[in-house]
């Protein structure tokens, strides 16, 4: 019978909040493999400056081996909160999502479809298949758009990939 192989898995750390930065330094520093997602963003609004920010802020991924590996000096780490378990063990994030997250943020941000006083359709959350009027973009990613709720007309941000256009009807 072969032996078990038990390799390196990825778990989520909870930062010390705003400190996702100094966690990573430390744990990189204990020689722990560690992704912080991160994600471009502008600084203020219509400013072209660009920032980096966390995609899951308050959080980190650390790849471990949950045999070999101390897990002890983790939580005494400057910025470490916790390491997230369910039922008092950490669950391993599997590899895939970790890809998909790299993917995602190496791939262009959608191109923006759609213009000013267009009619959309919302084809996601709790307003699906309601339509409303594109307004403006807020960034790459997200859209302001004209709402009708309860007889007003609410402005609502919303990813633009839960946007459709609507098509003409004949």
């Amino acid at each position: 019978m072969s032996q078990t192989h038990n390799p390196a898995r990825w778990y989520l750390i909870q930062t010390k909040p705003r400190q996702e930065a100094r966690a990573e330094e430390h744990l990189q520093r204990q020689c722990f493999e560690c992704y912080r997602p991160l994600k471009t963003a502008e600084k203020k609004r219509g400013s072209r400056a660009v920032a980096e920010e966390e995609l899951f802020p308050g959080y980190l991924f650390i790849r471990m081996d949950q045999t070999h590996d101390n897990w002890y000096p983790i939580r005494s780490t400057r910025g470490v909160a916790r390491i997230v378990t369910f039922g008092g063990l950490p669950v391993p994030v599997q590899d895939v999502l970790i890809d998909q997250i790299r993917e995602r943020l190496l791939a262009p941000p959608p191109k923006l479809e759609f213009q000013q006083g267009e009619a959309v359709r919302i084809t996601a959350g709790g307003f699906s298949d309601v339509e409303a009027i594109f307004l403006t973009a807020d960034g790459d990613e997200r859209a302001i758009i004209l709402l009708n709720l309860l007889q007003r007309e609410q402005k609502v941000t919303l990813p633009v990939s839960s946007l459709a256009r609507i098509e003409a009807r004949v």
